[in-house]
């Protein structure tokens, strides 16, 4: 009984070591873990966990606890937090040129979407992301296509879109584009959304189906319009000053858990989305395609992708990564 003990103390005292010794990482994030978002963060830290063999492990908090995605970006800039899951239109202001990727139909299909983040591609970003942001990116998480829902018609032509007004994020770029279009868009915090179509202040807004399912858009929106104009992509990002102190092998476990987790989210998503198109059919949405998506398209090229050319790094990067992408 008395060498059962001692044995017993002696694995509690070599497990109480290693956890001491271990390093631990914080993931901030804004959205809750029933999300792409929780599930993309989850399989990384079990990644990290697993390839280091318990010697790094990683924290999550989700829901925004850290703050906004611009706090979040700023603290992993200075080496405050390590990990910052955000939006990658959140991280252009800090690196201008990442915008190329939240361009109208400059990504048009899922397939389109992985093309952009892997293989030169992805280098190319993460190369701008280090030298414009003082960011490493670690993973990319796909996020969909942000579908436009509304509460006062189908929407499936131009015509139809005219004067909604309709949400958006504090984005120049997606102003311009739904103004091009003829509907009247309307910058509006994310907290303040829900409440903004209860009371009408707004007819409508756009996200991803997961998004708008476990947001319980349904209950305020009656349509959804599968518009194709911009694909949510969501990195995972590392300060360089936090990414620069790790050693070789700690940075080839995270970027090698990084990319594994980027895969798994691909699956994910197109799995769940499925589910929350479901979900939101079952609640009486009616899901409607557009019949001249084309159009929609030529208008996004001819007079929103010229305004923003000089902030994107120059048209000819931007029509680089188009014939990348087989546009």
């Amino acid at each position: 009984m008395f060498k059962k003990t001692l044995v017993t103390s002696a694995i509690l005292a070599t497990l109480t070591a290693q956890a001491a010794q271990a390093e631990t990482f914080k993931v901030g994030m804004g959205d809750p873990m029933d999300s792409d978002q929780g599930a993309l963060a989850q399989r990384f830290e079990e990644l990290v966990e697993e390839l280091s063999d318990g010697e790094m492990q990683v924290e999550l908090f989700p829901g925004g606890q850290l703050g906004s995605e611009t706090g979040m970006i700023q603290d992993t800039r200075i080496g405050k937090l390590d990990f910052a899951l955000i939006g990658v239109g959140n991280l252009t202001p800090y690196a201008p040129r990442l915008g190329a990727l939240t361009m109208p139909y400059a990504i048009r299909s899922h397939a389109d979407a992985v093309k952009a983040t892997t293989g030169t591609l992805a280098d190319r970003w993460n190369a701008i992301a280090e030298e414009e942001a003082g960011v490493h990116i670690v993973s990319w998480l796909y996020s969909n296509f942000r579908y436009l829902t509304n509460s006062q018609r189908p929407v499936t032509t131009l015509e139809d879109i005219e004067g909604l007004k309709v949400r958006v994020p504090q984005n120049e770029l997606m102003l311009a584009t739904y103004e091009a279009w003829g509907a009247s868009p309307i910058s509006m915090s994310w907290p303040e959304v829900f409440t903004g179509l209860q009371q009408g202040v707004i007819d409508g807004q756009d996200n991803p189906y997961i998004v708008n399912y476990t947001m319980k858009f349904h209950e305020v929106q009656d349509y959804l319009t599968e518009v194709h104009y911009q694909y949510s992509l969501q990195p995972i990002v590392m300060g360089m000053r936090t990414y620069e102190k790790l050693s070789d092998e700690e940075r080839a476990i995270i970027d090698r858990a990084g990319l594994e987790a980027q895969l798994y989210a691909l699956q994910f998503q197109l799995t769940e989305a499925s589910k929350a198109r479901a979900g939101m059919e079952a609640e009486g949405v009616e899901v409607s395609t557009l019949e001249d998506e084309e159009e929609w398209v030529r208008i996004a090229k001819e007079e929103v992708w010229p305004e923003f050319y000089d902030e994107i790094g120059g048209q000819e990067a931007f029509e680089e990564m188009q014939t990348a992408l087989g546009h």
